[in-house]
């Protein structure tokens, strides 16, 4: 039988074919070989095998082992089921493919006690076990073994290769999740604020057009819009550091303050954030917006400081079958934020229409402005300021008046504000300075008192660009009087004192307009530089019917003259009034009793006149007839 095997698989180059068939035609195979390919390898021009044969199952598995000690193995190994006395051909064929993975198995039968099944359990995988029945065809036992052979020795290559596939398809996994992260990021940081991890304007601007769409089917919401009550205090007292603390602080209260439901808290940036929660009706707004306003107005420990924080609150109710579209509803909310900021600190206003007609009407003086000074629609007048002693003008308060073309006579009441708000109060006061210095050079002596905003009182430069305006102008500063009101000084105390101490060194007056109405006392400017008060008309219009308004008056004076300080009654229209102040020790009496604002040309008249104005408060010529 072994003889059969290497005429089979041994026959050299050139043999008959005839002469193996004749061999094996009246065969039947016992056993089998284990064959390696000659050379390690089926020659180019040969099918030569390098054959060793085992008469038992037992022999065929040591030399299987021998051949894996040598480093060595064999390719293939044909096995007939039925052995001789000992394991069978199943049992072999385990064993050898425990010991050699690698290994084809060729199963060569003629009958089997054993089936397909049960061998592929024992010796798989089924990609390494294969069947030759006898009789066989000696040319297709040839090819089998050439084709093994050759697999056999592919078979590591192609291992290689599936498993650089594997791990270029692990590394593609695992690129793919990264990939996935990485966009879930890209995506979480684009509509994500970095500072507090809350929902970005866009994030915002999402959900709510995703609710102005829904709007028809679900129930009413609310939009608001919070920014922080002098949040700029913080950033300049403590840093930014504190500044982006407090945020990240306040957002945190917003999110609890916000309550249960769909809602959503997003910072739009700065200080200013966006909320959005449902409500029923404007009642329900209000009572929620109330509670988150003071959620987040209270004390905070920023970096081992304590802040105290307010926030105000704008909000709009967006009703069901509302039109959709999410700027319209933002922009409502915005005003009804400035309406809110315009009331105080921690205020909460609800949308109503008086609030876009008002802003409207805003954006219309706004527009006009810019355009008043280049068409001369803007003028400056003087009302005069009386010496008390003298009984004489000494100087003259500079007051700006606009006359629009579109809106006729619009009071500084109303067009002030709104350029503070633009900041075109800048270029406003530039002009109005430039223009008040021009007069005072026509005067033989008089004052000029200049109304500085807070905004222009604020500016690093102010001191500066001043004292290089009068200058300029060939005027003393001690002819300048900068009237200031009590805002800009208790905003930021800390440097309204520097400015008012580089004003008084560069030789200006300051004067503290409007006494009385905001936040001060003389227990605090005592600690400023100034040369006087001006006591608020609303104190001067109560002499004569109230006690409570001479008790006040009398009071400033007297201690403002303790401390060093003159005294200007502003507003003065009667000669009750008049009589009142004088005996009260005013150092200065200003008002329609003794002249309305004139031009500038009927005031530099009454200056060279060197008079004080008739009293009774008749305007003279060219006199404007307007406080």
């Amino acid at each position: 039988m072994h003889d059969a095997y290497r005429r089979t698989l041994g026959v050299a180059p050139g043999a008959s074919a005839r002469d193996a068939l004749a061999a094996l035609a009246s065969e039947l195979f016992a056993d089998g070989p284990a064959v390696r390919p000659a050379g390690h390898g089926p020659a180019e021009e040969a099918d030569a095998f390098r054959l060793d044969h085992a008469d038992c199952g037992t022999a065929a598995v040591a030399l299987a082992e021998a051949a894996i000690r040598a480093g060595d193995p064999y390719a293939v190994a044909f096995i007939d089921v039925r052995m001789p006395p000992g394991i069978d051909g199943k049992e072999t064929a385990a064993r050898i493919r425990a010991i050699d993975p690698d290994i084809n198995i060729v199963i060569v039968t003629g009958y089997s006690d054993h089936g397909p099944v049960d061998i592929a359990r024992a010796a798989g995988p089924v990609e390494k076990l294969f069947y030759v029945t006898k009789p066989f065809d000696v040319t297709g036992l040839r090819q089998t073994a050439r084709a093994l052979c050759r697999r056999w020795e592919v078979d590591p290559d192609l291992a290689r290769t599936r498993e650089q596939l594997a791990a270029e398809v692990r590394r593609l996994e695992e690129r793919t999740i990264t990939l996935a992260a990485n966009e879930a990021r890209a995506v979480h940081m684009a509509s994500h604020d970095p500072l507090t991890g809350a929902p970005n304007r866009l994030a915002f601007l999402r959900e709510l057009g995703e609710r102005m769409q829904a709007a028809r089917r679900r129930g009413g919401f609310a939009i608001g819009m919070l920014d922080l009550d002098r949040f700029k205090n913080v950033n300049d007292t403590l840093g930014h550091a504190a500044g982006d603390e407090l945020i990240r602080e306040v957002c945190q209260r917003l999110t609890v303050g916000i309550g249960p439901g769909p809602g959503m808290v997003a910072r739009l940036g700065g200080d200013e954030f966006a909320l959005l929660f449902d409500a029923a009706d404007a009642a329900e707004v209000l009572a929620r917006g109330e509670r988150i306003v003071r959620a987040c107005s209270t004390n905070y420990m920023i970096l081992d400081h304590m802040v105290q924080v307010s926030a105000s609150l704008g909000l709009v109710l967006v009703e069901p079958g509302a039109d959709a579209g999410a700027t319209d509803p933002m922009r409502l909310a915005d005003l009804a934020l400035y309406e809110a900021k315009r009331g105080g600190r921690s205020q909460v206003r609800l949308f109503d229409r008086s609030m876009d007609e008002s802003a409207r009407f805003r954006h219309s003086i706004e527009a006009g402005l810019r355009q008043a000074i280049a068409k001369r629609e803007l003028e400056v007048v003087y009302q005069p300021i009386i010496a008390r002693e003298a009984a004489e003008v000494v100087g003259f308060e500079a007051l700006l008046r606009w006359n629009s073309a579109e809106h006729g006579e619009i009071p500084p009441s109303v067009f002030i504000p709104i350029a503070e708000e633009s900041n075109l109060i800048h270029d406003l006061g530039e002009w109005v300075t430039a223009e008040a210095l021009a007069e005072c050079r026509r005067w033989p002596g008089h004052f000029v008192s200049i109304n500085v905003s807070a905004r222009q009182f604020r500016r690093q430069d102010f001191v500066d660009a001043l004292a290089a305006r009068v200058a300029a102008a060939g005027i003393s500063p001690d002819r300048v009087q900068i009237e200031i009101t009590e805002t800009a000084i208790f905003d930021d105390d800390a440097r309204a004192a520097e400015t008012l101490r580089r004003l008084r060194d560069a030789g200006f007056r300051v004067a503290l307009d409007d006494f009385g109405t905001g936040y001060s006392s003389l227990f605090n400017i005592r600690n400023y530089a100034l040369d006087c008060l001006k006591i608020d008309k609303s104190f001067i219009d109560g002499l004569g019917r109230e006690v409570e308004a001479a008790a006040i008056v009398n009071s400033v004076t007297h201690l403002a003259r303790s401390l060093g300080m003159g005294v200007v009654a502003e507003g003065v229209e009667t000669e009750t009034q008049n009589q009142a102040l004088r005996l009260a020790g005013c150092s200065h009496l200003q008002g329609f009793y003794y002249g309305h604002p004139a031009d500038a040309d009927a005031t530099a008249a009454l200056a060279l006149a060197g008079e004080a104005p008739a009293q009774g408060g008749h305007p003279g010529a060219g006199a404007v007839g307007r406080p």
